[in-house]
C-alpha cells in the first residue's frame, strides 16, 4: 500500500520553520505485509518509505513508534528515531539535500482480540525546541488470525487403556516320568504331588461357581535318543496309558471334559531347554550341534560321538524327557459388568486397578468417569487414573489441570509415550510450545497421531515447511490450516472433505478457503453451518479479516448479526 504520509504534518510545520527546513514527509510508504499476519504467536511487519529531498530540516527529530489499536487497547511496538543533520539528539540521520529510506520493523504478541486491529504510527517531532502535534497515522488493517483456528485441541488425546480380563486362564501342569523304553505308570509317579494337586484343581473347577474347565490335555513324550519308531510307539503308549489313569479320575468326579491327545516322538525341544538349564560342562559345544544340525539321526549321533559328554547327558537330561505331561486349563471368570459398576459407586476397594479402570469404561457420565479415576489414583497411585482425569480435563478446556495430572502420571511412569503425547498437546494448548515440544519428542510409539501433533505444533511455532513435512496425508482441520496458510486451497479443500468427524471448525474453514477463492456461495453456506454448530464464530466471523470483503453485503449481515 502506498500513502503519502504526513500531509498534517506538513501544514503544521511549513509556518514554524524557514528556509525549507521542515519535518520529514516519507513517501511511498508500504507496510509488508498488509493486511497484518499472525505467525508463531507473533503480529509482525516491516514498514518502508521515503523522506524526500530538502524535507528533513536539519534541526528536526522525528519519533516513530508502531501501534496496534484493538478492542479499546494499544499494544506498542519499538520506536525509531530520526534526526535532522544539526540535531543534538542521537538517531538514524536523514540528510536534508538527498532525503534517504525509512524502514522501520514492529512486533506485537498476539492476543485473540487483535482479530480486529488497525496498524498505526505515533509521532514524537520537534524542530529545535518547537515540539509539532501530529495525529496518529493508520497505515495498515490487521490481523489474519487463520493460523490460530490450528489448535492442540484438534489432536485426540491417547488412552491409556485397563488391562481387565473378564475371563482369566489358569493352568496346573503335571509331570508321570517313565523308565528307559518304558510305557508303565509306576505307583509313586500316580501319586506324586504334583498329580494330586492337578486332581483338586479339577475337582475344584469343577464345582467352584466362578471357574470353569477349558481343556485337558495329555501328552506323550519320548527321549531323543533311540529310533524314531521305537521313541513314536513310546510316546503314544505313554500318552495313552496317563490319559487312561486320569480319566478315571474324571469320571470318578463327573467331569464330562474329553481329553486332548498330542505325542512328541523325540523332545529335541525339551532337550535343549534342558541343556541350557543344566551345569553340565560342554554344555555349549551340545548346544552348537543342535543349532547346526536339524536332521534328528544326524544329531544324535554327533552328540553320542562326544564321548566324554554323553554319559551326564544320560545321566541327568534324558531321564526327565521321558515322560508324560497333564495340562487343565481352568477359566477364572471376573465380575459381570453390573457387577463392577456397582461396586465402582459404593465399595470401589472391592475392586482390582485393573477392574476400576475398566468400570470407567462403562459410563458415558464424565462426571462418573472422573469419580472412578479419582478413586483408582487413591487406592492404587496408578498412572492411567492420573492420565483417564488429565483426558477429562483437556476435553472439557481445562487445560491447567490437564497438565497437572499428566505431571502426575509422568512423575509414576515417566517414559510412557501416551502420557508423553498427551502432555505435549496440554502444553500446546498452554502456549507452552517449549514444553509441547519436550513431551512430544517422548511420544515416540504413542498409539495417538503422532504426526498429526507436530504438525500443529510447527504450525503454532509459524515453521510451515516443517508443518508440512509432518502432516503428510493427514486429513485433519490443523492440516487444512497449513494449506490454507500456503495458499494451496485446492489441497485444503480435499483435505476438510476428508475430515472423519467434521466439526464447526471443518465448516469455518470451508468458509475460508470459499472467501479466498471468492466463492460467495461457498463462504455463506459454510459461515452459516459453522454458527450453527458453534454460536461463538459468528462472533468471530464478524470480525475476521478474511471476509472483509463480504462484510458489506446483506446476506454476510444476516449471518453474523
Amino acid at each position: 500500500m502506498k500513502k503519502s504520509l504526513f500531509l498534517s504534518l506538513i501544514a503544521a510545520v511549513v509556518v514554524l520553520a524557514s528556509c525549507n527546513k521542515t519535518l520529514p514527509n516519507p513517501e511511498q510508504l508500504s507496510v509488508n505485509p498488509n493486511p497484518l499476519v499472525l505467525k508463531g504467536g507473533k503480529v509482525d511487519a516491516v514498514i518502508t518509505g521515503t523522506f524526500p529531498e530538502k524535507k528533513f530540516a536539519k534541526k528536526g527529530v522525528l519519533v516513530v513508534t508502531p501501534v496496534l489499536k484493538y478492542d479499546g487497547q494499544e499494544a506498542l511496538g519499538e520506536p525509531v528515531t530520526y534526526v535532522g543533520e544539526k540535531a543534538k539528539e542521537n538517531g538514524k540521520t536523514v540528510n536534508y539535500k538527498k532525503g534517504g529510506k525509512y524502514s522501520q520493523s514492529c512486533s506485537f504478541d498476539y492476543v485473540p482480540a487483535m482479530i480486529q486491529s488497525e496498524l498505526y504510527l505515533r509521532f514524537e517531532a520537534k524542530v529545535g525546541d518547537k515540539v509539532i502535534e501530529i495525529p496518529d497515522l493508520k497505515v495498515a488493517d490487521g490481523v489474519v488470525v487463520t493460523s490460530a483456528l490450528a489448535k492442540a485441541s484438534d489432536n485426540k488425546s491417547a488412552c491409556t487403556p485397563d488391562k481387565f480380563q473378564r475371563v482369566i486362564q489358569e493352568l496346573t501342569e503335571a509331570d508321570i516320568k517313565f523308565l528307559i523304553q518304558s510305557a508303565d505308570l509306576r505307583s509313586k509317579e500316580a501319586n506324586s504331588d504334583e498329580m494330586k494337586a492337578l486332581k483338586a484343581a479339577i475337582k475344584d473347577a469343577k464345582a467352584a461357581e466362578k471357574k470353569e474347565i477349558n481343556k485337558i490335555e495329555v501328552s506323550g513324550y519320548a527321549s531323543p535318543d533311540g529310533g524314531m519308531d521305537l521313541n513314536e510307539k513310546l510316546a503314544q503308549n505313554r500318552q495313552k496309558v496317563s490319559a487312561n489313569f486320569l480319566q478315571k479320575d474324571l469320571k470318578k468326579n463327573k467331569v464330562a471334559n474329553a481329553i486332548e491327545s498330542n505325542i512328541t516322538a523325540e523332545d529335541w525341544e525339551g532337550f535343549q531347554k534342558a541343556m541350557e538349564n543344566s551345569n553340565l560342562q560342554d554344555k555349549d559345544l551340545v548346544l552348537r550341534v543342535l543349532s547346526m544340525y536339524s536332521d534328528p539321526e544326524e544329531r544324535e549321533a554327533q552328540i553320542k560321538n562326544l564321548s566324554a559328554v554323553y554319559k551326564n547327558i544320560a545321566d541327568e537330561i534324558l531321564p526327565a524327557l521321558r515322560r508324560s505331561r497333564l495340562i487343565l486349563t481352568t477359566d477364572i471368570i471376573g465380575k459381570s459388568d453390573e457387577e463392577i459398576s456397582e461396586l465402582a459407586k459404593n465399595d470401589p476397594a472391592q475392586l482390582s486397578v485393573e477392574e476400576l479402570l475398566y468400570a470407567a469404561t462403562l459410563t458415558n457420565d464424565k462426571a462418573e468417569k472422573m469419580a472412578i479415576y479419582q478413586k483408582a489414583a487413591e487406592l492404587y497411585n496408578d498412572y492411567r487414573a492420573y492420565n483417564g482425569m488429565g483426558q477429562l480435563y483437556f476435553d472439557g478446556g481445562n487445560v491447567d489441570e490437564a497438565i497437572r495430572c499428566y505431571v502426575k502420571a509422568l512423575e509414576i511412569q515417566p517414559n510412557d509415550p501416551d502420557v508423553n503425547y498427551n502432555a505435549g498437546i496440554a502444553y500446546m494448548a498452554a502456549n507452552d510450545l517449549e514444553k509441547a515440544e519436550e513431551h512430544l519428542g517422548k511420544a515416540a510409539g504413542t498409539k495417538a497421531n503422532l504426526s498429526a501433533a507436530m504438525g500443529t505444533l510447527y504450525t503454532q511455532k509459524g515453521d510451515y515447511a516443517a508443518a508440512k513435512k509432518a502432516y503428510g496425508e493427514n486429513a485433519t482441520n490443523n492440516a487444512a490450516v497449513q494449506q490454507i496458510l500456503d495458499e494451496d486451497y485446492a489441497g485444503a479443500a480435499k483435505t476438510l472433505a476428508n475430515v472423519k468427524e467434521p466439526n464447526a471448525t471443518t465448516a469455518y474453514l470451508k468458509a475460508v478457503v470459499g472467501a479466498r477463492t471468492n466463492d460467495k456461495a461457498a463462504v455463506y453456506a459454510n459461515l452459516t453451518s459453522a454458527i450453527a454448530q458453534d454460536a461463538a464464530l459468528k462472533a468471530r466471523a464478524a470480525r475476521d479479516i478474511e471476509f472483509a470483503k463480504f462484510a458489506e453485503d446483506a446476506e454476510f449481515q444476516a449471518i453474523v448479526k
